[in-house]
């Protein structure tokens, strides 16, 4: 709603004003008055509702037919309600008058305009274009707020083109326009109001940075009639009225909520009066809308899974066969990088993390491209960009990444509720150092860019302490039957030395670990007794107990978890150039496809013929209902300080709990 707008009244002369339905004008009735003026009487013709208001308070009345002292604290408000049929069909006369006299002293005229000018668009996040009670210059969060939500139009519509969409000033293909909001002009007035006003379509060049506008100028099925008014390097357009009373506008996003940039851009119509050729035009009524740009959001391993990527290499054959025999139990998709593509990167976790943006009208995949930039860096960019699935990447402008900013260090947790804060998309977990600490951390620009989304609030884990450094070395989070319905798995030395001292104890002590590994390099096979007479492994992995402890502590805290809602699973660490690695495939690091878990096999002690740690975990997950399926990465993951997690990556089914309704 724009402010109050005020006209100046002359006795000499009848005075013209244009108003805006719904749009108070405040009368100015004290800038030319007759001498010895006491008293005032106001009149309206039909649809023209007036009030008398002291100007310091909101009590209002109406005027209707009595006169009112003369008061220079008082105020007359003019509202109209419906657009005029012609120039100058409604009035308002004021006659002023004294107490000795029976007759007024002065009459002064003001003929209005009514025009009704809006600048409409989907405000209540809901499919529904009602305006009635909202501000649409606000952006509110929660289920009763309200305000307008707009895509980056990062995807691919255009085969024949080679970047985003959103990378140009065209609209290139009429699929473009699913993937932008639509905002709409909507004009009632006399015509020839319009042969000496202007209405001008404005936003801040600071916003022209970051949206675009379209206006509908031709036949809609044709890519040509769509001309970009707004954007970069544009901040205002006259708006010709080409369809009479509605013009239509499309509106893309061009960047993500960053650093400097909260996501909120406003557009903006004034009606300006041009009918003086000797002043220069002066502004009416302006009206707003108000856009918030939709947050990249991640999607956790509890969520339905959709398709799942693995790359195939030299030496992967029997691995990629694996999943896709997971994949097919569990109904999703495959997807395999080639050889040709990956050069022998098989780290596709690190390389790309798979999550979405989402409006009313539209949810769309969107890859978000690590900096990381190992062999696979084309792959996000070349093969999943396209129809219907966009792309995003930070990289900082000095090029210095580190292990962490590969995204097996970027994880997110289903719904929670913690410290009495509900967050209903999960939040955001990456890896780091202690606090003050001046170890590895994630670049700044990825940490803007993850933060500035809002929706999924970061949680900062230690992880330097891990030779690679990433949270999926330690855990990772399943479904579960329950009201909580997730559990949090965590890799636990503690829990490891235990089975093995229990199996030990039942005269196992002989049993061998990394028995049938198949490779072309041997692996040296070690006991059950061996393990536990090893002080040095004994004392290392109670220091990397220490550190998931520690972590342990920060997820209980700020994902609002008790120990019921953690499994410990049996992993043991080594120390290689003063960080930690798995002794054996990390069991934690899995690939989790709904019910069906694909686990890394960790050629633990046969016992009986069968994996005692194999035995454990079914016993851990199976009555939570998961099927364990543990597959042999050994030889092209593990011996590179990686597992099934490592080598996978998943587009899972986006939350039923809309963004727009959360409470940031």
């Amino acid at each position: 709603m724009s402010l109050q707008r005020m006209v100046r009244v002359s006795l000499e002369h009848p005075t013209s004003a244009v108003c805006v339905a719904g749009v108070e004008t405040i009368v100015d009735i004290y800038g030319s008055v007759p001498e010895g003026t006491e008293m005032f009487e106001v009149y309206g013709t039909p649809g023209v509702d007036i009030y008398i208001s002291p100007s310091m308070e909101r009590r209002r009345e109406r005027a209707h037919s009595r006169r009112w002292h003369f008061n220079r604290g008082l105020e007359i408000i003019v509202i109209m309600n419906s657009p005029s049929n012609d120039l100058n069909d409604s009035h308002v006369q004021i006659s002023y008058h004294t107490s000795h006299e029976p007759t007024p002293l002065a009459y002064a005229v003001l003929y209005l305009t009514c025009v009704d000018i809006t600048l409409d668009c989907d405000i209540n996040s809901e499919g529904r274009q009602d305006q009635n009670f909202m501000d649409k210059r606000q952006w509110v969060w929660g289920p009763e707020g309200h305000g307008a939500v707009l895509l980056v139009n990062c995807d691919r519509d255009n085969t024949d083109d080679n970047g985003p969409d959103n990378w140009d000033q065209h609209v290139n293909c009429l699929q473009d326009l699913d993937d932008m909001s639509i905002m709409v002009l909507r004009t009632q007035g006399p015509a020839a109001l319009f042969e000496d006003h202007r209405l001008v379509l404005h936003t801040s060049s600071f916003d022209a940075e970051r949206a675009r506008v379209f206006h509908v100028c031709g036949p809609q099925d044709s890519c040509e009639a769509y001309r970009c008014v707004l954007g970069r390097d544009k901040v205002s357009y006259e708006v010709p009225r080409l369809h009479g009373e509605e013009e239509r506008f499309f509106v893309e996003g061009l960047s993500f909520p960053d650093a400097g940039f909260p996501g909120l851009v406003s557009f903006h119509v004034t009606l300006l009066d041009d009918s003086n050729e000797y002043f220069s035009e002066s502004p009416i009524f302006t009206d707003t809308v108000v856009f918030r740009v939709a947050p990249w959001i991640m999607t956790p391993s509890t969520q339905p899974p959709l398709e799942v990527y693995v790359c195939s290499v030299r030496n992967n054959k029997g691995f990629v066969e694996a999943v896709a025999e997971l994949a097919r139990m569990a109904g999703c998709k495959l997807t395999v990088c080639p050889q040709a593509e990956n050069r022998n990167d098989r780290w596709i976790q690190d390389e790309m993390e798979l999550g979405y943006i989402q409006a009313p009208h539209k949810t769309l995949p969107v890859v978000f491209d690590s900096p990381r930039n190992g062999e696979l860096q084309n792959f996000p960019y070349k093969r999943i960009l396209g129809l219907d699935f966009g792309y995003v990447t930070r990289e900082p402008r000095d090029r210095s990444v580190s292990g962490l900013d590969s995204f097996g260090n970027l994880e997110v947790s289903p719904p929670v509720v913690a410290n009495g804060k509900e967050y209903p998309l999960g939040r955001i977990l990456i890896g780091g150092n202690l606090p003050g600490s001046r170890g590895r951390r994630v670049t700044q620009v990825v940490r803007n860019f993850l933060h500035a989304q809002k929706v999924q609030p970061l949680v900062e884990l230690f992880v330097d302490w891990l030779s690679v450094g990433h949270v999926d070395e330690f855990l990772s989070f399943v479904p579960a039957p329950d009201g909580k319905g997730f559990r949090l798995l965590l890799a636990s030395p503690g829990a490891c030395f235990r089975l093995f001292q229990e199996k030990q104890k039942w005269g196992h002590g002989r049993a061998l670990l990394f028995q049938g590994i198949i490779g072309e390099r041997q692996v040296q096979t070690i006991s059950i007794n061996q393990i536990l007479s090893n002080e040095n492994l004994i004392s290392f992995n109670k220091f990397v107990q220490s550190c998931i402890d520690w972590n342990r502590e920060v997820l209980k805290r700020e994902l609002g978890l008790t120990d019921r809602d953690i499994i410990d699973i049996p992993q043991l660490f080594k120390m290689e150039k003063r960080k930690a690695v798995a002794f054996f495939p990390d069991l934690v690091n899995m690939l989790v496809l709904g019910k069906h878990l694909g686990i890394p096999k960790p050629f633990g002690p046969l016992i009986n013929g069968r994996c005692c740690l194999e035995e454990k975990v079914r016993s851990l997950l199976e009555p939570l209902g998961l099927h364990c399926v543990f597959i042999d990465d050994f030889a092209p993951y593990h011996m590179l300080h990686g597992e099934v997690h490592c080598g996978t990556n998943v587009r899972r089914q986006p939350f039923s709990f809309k963004w727009w309704h959360m409470q940031p």
